[in-house]
């Protein structure tokens, strides 16, 4: 899974991704992508590993780029925005101080991420126009034929201001613009920055939508709280009034809003999280692990996490009916302990 993070010069989005990866932003690459690995919490982990008391522990991760600051006047922002193409998410950070409209700042990431996918969507239908010219093989003709209505369905859209939609795009379509990776088809949240002082985060809420979920926090605030030790950091924010949101609790919300979840193995070998998307299914589970378990995937074993805790090892599941044998369609559920049995 990767997150990108988007945000005008000033918004602190470096100082976003220094936070949620541990990595310390370099100066001389502020003009080309930056990416880390955030580590996720996983309090099961703790609790499986009470059980099996394994020789290795590894958390599920996700990767976090950090891209090159906007700048507000548009110049320069096509060649800054083509370093999310790859990101599977995006994260448009915004500063809730210094007289910073939200919900204007929003609709500027919009109206960007539109420049640039029109932009790619005209110098591409340019080309398909001269190549279509010269002769070719029918199937060849065909396939740029349908590249063509795609994109012109997009550049039309995007000339408009309007998002991109699904109903017009036959699948084929979408086969022939898939590997444009438009910007306006990512999914995405806001990210709002709040002054050190702010206590009230539920209040960004207001500019949420079903499409861009928000989360807040006081970044600078953060990152120096996390120098303090907990008991020290505790006391500081009851002295000062301030309030603590926490790394962990940002990084399982965009896990979260990402449409991703976590699924676990355990033995005493490793107990490990992974990460996957909602609603995936066994077989792609396994593909996380390796790719080998595709091909040889026989069948897998589940146990829901809360009911191994809870009864102590898995023996004591097995004993009262609580694990099921499942086949390569079977939809992974939230906290699964999977055991993957395959061919060799």
């Amino acid at each position: 899974m990767k997150i990108g993070l988007v945000g005008y010069s000033g918004s602190g989005k470096s100082s976003l991704f220094s936070w949620l990866s541990g990595a310390t932003p370099d100066p001389s690459a502020m003009n080309s992508a930056q990416s880390a690995m955030a580590s996720i919490p996983e309090p099961r982990v703790e609790a499986l590993s009470a059980i099996y008391h394994p020789k290795k522990i590894t958390y599920a991760s996700m990767e976090v780029v950090d891209t090159p600051g906007l700048s507000r006047d548009h110049v320069g922002n096509v060649s800054k925005l083509a370093h999310l193409r790859e990101a599977d998410f995006l994260v448009c950070v915004i500063p809730a101080f210094e007289g910073v409209d939200v919900a204007k700042e929003m609709q500027a990431f919009v109206e960007d991420m539109e420049i640039a996918d029109l932009e790619i969507a005209s110098n591409r239908l340019e080309k398909i126009e001269e190549q279509m010219k010269k002769r070719r093989l029918k199937e060849e003709q065909e396939k740029l034929e349908i590249e063509k209505e795609a994109l012109e369905i997009v550049r039309d859209r995007l000339e408009q201001g309007n998002p991109i939609l699904a109903e017009e795009m036959t699948d084929d379509h979408y086969k022939a613009t898939r590997s444009f990776r438009f910007l306006t088809e990512k999914r995405r949240a806001i990210f709002v920055n709040t002054g050190d002082d702010e206590t009230d985060f539920a209040k960004f809420q207001e500019y949420a939508t079903e499409k861009e979920p928000v989360l807040a926090a006081s970044v600078g605030l953060e990152l120096e709280l996390d120098k303090m030790g907990d008991e020290e950091a505790k006391s500081f924010c009851e002295e000062m009034g301030l309030t603590r949101v926490g790394r962990d609790a940002i990084v399982r919300r965009l896990m979260d809003v990402s449409g991703q979840m976590v699924f676990l193995t355990a033995g005493d070998k490793e107990v490990r999280s992974w990460l996957m998307s909602k609603g995936g299914s066994a077989i792609e589970a396994a593909g996380c692990i390796h790719s080998d378990f595709i091909k040889k995937f026989i069948r897998c074993e589940v146990i829901a996490c809360d009911d191994l805790v809870r009864l102590g090892s898995e023996r004591e599941v097995k004993a009262q009916g609580l694990n099921h044998r499942e086949t390569k369609d079977y939809v992974v559920q939230e906290g699964d302990v999977l055991l993957f049995h395959i061919s060799q």
